[in-house]
């Protein structure tokens, strides 16, 4: 028994516009590879970024509470000295 494999038959034209559309698509897979690996290393400098400025943030916070502990008690001494020299007039 003969198989009889025909294809269609593809023009010149049409296997040069076939090939140019896969240039393309390849070339636009390329573009849309080089833009996410950008993103993704301007999302990892904006996370280093964002977790130095919380340690900056948390040190900050850490000396304010510092100091309004100092000042409460410079307060408290400054009180308790203005007593005293009520309590001498």
């Amino acid at each position: 028994m003969e198989t009889n494999t025909t294809s269609p038959a593809i023009s010149a034209d049409d296997f040069q516009a076939l090939e140019q559309k896969v240039l393309r698509a390849v070339e636009v897979v390329r573009r849309e590879r080089d833009a996410r690996a950008a993103a993704e290393a301007e999302v990892a400098v904006l996370r280093e970024q964002l977790d130095a400025l919380t340690a900056a943030s948390n040190h900050a916070q850490t000396q304010i509470t510092t100091l309004n502990q100092e000042r409460d008690a410079v307060r408290a001494r400054v009180e308790k000295m203005l007593q005293q020299m009520d309590e001498l007039v």
